[in-house]
């Protein structure tokens, strides 16, 4: 059996495919490999900025004894997903169960959650993925629909249901080291390294566990052919290296910000302020 695309959506058509197997862990190959092109970029960037930015940026800081060097925890910047590493253990200012479901109902609303949301269903269909969605602007509802309650349904679960059970904290720390190699392995391991209330490190199974079960909930929606064990597992493991990706762009995303505006021309700067952007 193989399906085809028509006007009127997927269409399951008779006889030999042999290749059908294939193109699907072809569609699973490219997204890995998108994956980790991000992060070589992400790391070949960082490593120019440590040469030249960042070491003029570390000659302008203030000592770190000084009152303006302690990271400000305050309430109002206390909800934001990424804040920098306290210089001390009484530095540290814990999220109360009330600013941990604040802080996923901030990201709940934000445009860049619906943008990434569209971008995804867009790309699944391009690519033909979740056959079983079917194809034309029908199609394109559910990819997103489904896009988006994994989005939401992981952060809930993750950032406040487990977090406050588990008395961990959702937020991104940045290092506040220099090395380049030891600032990525840091933003790499915080998968499976977090702070607790205390603020002392432990073991990250709110983010584990959140992308385990966010996994195995996926099997309620997602179409037949994607259910199961095996697919739930690439999906778990996937989802892990997502999360590094993404702590590799919260630690060194504010460098690589501050270097595209500073040599960006004016036209970029005005159309880059119009599109959505991660909740910070």
């Amino acid at each position: 059996m193989r399906y085809t695309q028509t006007s009127k959506g997927f269409q399951q058509t008779s006889g030999k495919h042999k290749n059908g197997g294939s193109h699907a862990l072809s569609c699973l190959h490219i997204g890995r490999a998108a994956n980790l092109a991000g992060c070589a970029a992400v790391l070949a960037c960082a490593l120019l900025l440590s040469a030249g930015p960042l070491a003029g940026q570390a000659a302008e800081q203030p000592p770190a004894s000084s009152p303006s060097s302690v990271p400000d925890l305050s309430p109002e910047n206390a909800l934001k997903a990424t804040v920098d590493l306290p210089d001390s253990p009484s530095a540290y200012v814990p999220l109360s169960p009330r600013q941990k479901f604040h802080f996923f109902l901030r990201t709940t609303y934000e445009p860049y959650t619906f943008f990434s949301a569209a971008f995804g269903a867009t790309l699944a269909q391009a690519e033909g993925q979740w056959y079983g969605y079917g194809g034309g602007l029908p199609g394109w509802g559910k990819r997103f629909g489904a896009s988006l309650a994994d989005t939401e349904s992981r952060r809930f679960i993750q950032s406040f249901l487990l977090s406050t059970a588990l008395h961990q904290d959702p937020r991104y720390f940045r290092s506040n080291q220099k090395n380049v190699v030891r600032r990525a392995w840091y933003a790499a391991t915080r998968v499976f390294v977090t702070k607790a209330d205390t603020g002392q490190k432990t073991f990250n199974s709110s983010e584990v566990l959140g992308a385990l079960f966010t996994s195995s909930l996926q099997n309620a929606y997602y179409p037949e052919r994607d259910r199961g064990f095996s697919n739930t597992m690439d999906r778990f493991l996937g989802s892990l290296g997502s999360d590094a990706s993404s702590n590799l762009l919260r630690e060194f995303g504010p460098d690589l910000w501050r270097l595209f505006r500073k040599h960006a021309p004016e036209k970029i700067q005005k159309i880059e302020q119009k599109i959505p952007k991660p909740p910070e």
